[in-house]
């Protein structure tokens, strides 16, 4: 995989704007925890590498135990190892996600209000719309993954 477009060099100022939603989500009082387990969700759905890398690499240097990334993409088979809000979060942010073919029911709906106030519901939405920003930036213009980086690097 090789970069087709360095964004961050050809629109610094598009890519800062997204930084700055970025920075309002990590300091909206949702957990950066929560916050960046859900990215890696979205990640999985749309399938962006870097952004799985990263994520991954992230909640890893959080403490979250590799058993419980292993088994996120069936997180419901393995509910247990999630809480309420996590569970919550990660059903809203899937069905946020694949909008277009879930028309976000109003069950999804009254369900992640069960757990989340408006307005975190709204600021976990904002995340979820920018990581989907994200996940396409990074799959469109292959932003390739540290983990490729690095093997790469050492075969050089």
């Amino acid at each position: 995989m090789s970069l087709r477009i360095d964004y961050n060099k050809v629109a610094p100022a598009g890519i800062k704007a997204l930084g700055g939603v970025y920075g309002y989500i990590m300091q909206s009082g949702l957990s950066a925890k929560l916050v960046e387990l859900v990215y890696l969700r979205i990640s999985q759905i749309n399938g962006c590498a870097y952004c799985l890398d990263s994520h991954t690499r992230s909640l890893l240097k959080m403490g979250v135990k590799v058993e419980k990334l292993a088994v996120l993409q069936v997180w419901r088979e393995a509910e247990v190892l999630f809480d309420a809000e996590e569970r919550a979060a990660l059903a809203w942010a899937e069905t946020v996600t694949r909008v277009a073919e879930t028309a976000i029911p109003d069950e999804e709906y009254a369900a992640a209000r069960k757990v989340f106030s408006e307005k975190q519901l709204v600021d976990l939405t904002i995340a979820i719309g920018l990581m989907n920003t994200y996940n396409r930036i990074g799959i469109g213009f292959r932003n390739p993954p540290q983990a490729v980086l690095e093997h790469d690097a050492a075969a050089a």
